[in-house]
């Protein structure tokens, strides 16, 4: 009777080493993968720079002749994510418009959720994150019509500046709103 009872016991312990091999195994591929995932971005996003809102506000002015459309959105904003396909397309469309996509999500999550994110959804134009506490301060600098909500559009050049609280609703949408720049 002895006998069975060690019996058990060695089976059950080789169970459970088996169960933790397995555990561990299954963590490491997922980390791997997470890696691999993160740095599997489009080339323009492998480093996405973070700046507070002294350091950006010189991507939003211009002197050249260049047309330019910056987009603020996070990825937990709905009508955010739902405009980017048009914006990536137009940005396709039209390569003489510099576009910059602001993200307004967490630094502590680019690698982990926002370079994942943009693979996700083939975003290949520029991102850049804004990290800056006091939203109070520069949302008026930007515009002070502007409510703060997102998703929010400038698109100017060194003669217009154009604004939309709003999310476009298609291609054709952005194309007539930019048509408006002199």
């Amino acid at each position: 009777m002895l006998k069975i009872k060690q019996s058990k016991y060695s089976k059950f312990s080789i169970f459970i080493l088996f169960f933790i091999f397995l555990l561990a195994t299954s963590c490491n591929n997922t980390t791997s993968e997470k890696k691999v995932e993160s740095t599997n971005v489009t080339d323009i996003n492998k480093e996405i720079p973070v700046y507070d809102f002294n350091e950006f506000e010189r991507l939003i002015y211009t002197e050249s002749d260049k047309t330019y459309l910056v987009n603020f959105w996070a990825m937990w904003c709905a009508p955010c994510v739902k405009e980017l396909p048009y914006i990536e397309e137009f940005a396709v469309k039209y390569p003489d418009v510099e576009v910059i996509f602001v993200s307004l999500d967490f630094p502590k999550d680019i690698e982990t959720k926002l370079k994942p994110f943009l693979k996700k959804k083939n975003i290949t134009q520029k991102v850049v994150l804004l990290d800056d506490a006091d939203a109070n301060a520069w949302i008026d600098k930007i515009d002070p019509n502007w409510s703060g909500a997102i998703p929010f559009t400038i698109m100017f050049n060194k003669n217009e500046r154009l604004f939309y609280e709003r999310s476009f609703e298609n291609l054709e949408d952005l194309e007539n709103q930019i048509k408006k720049l002199n």
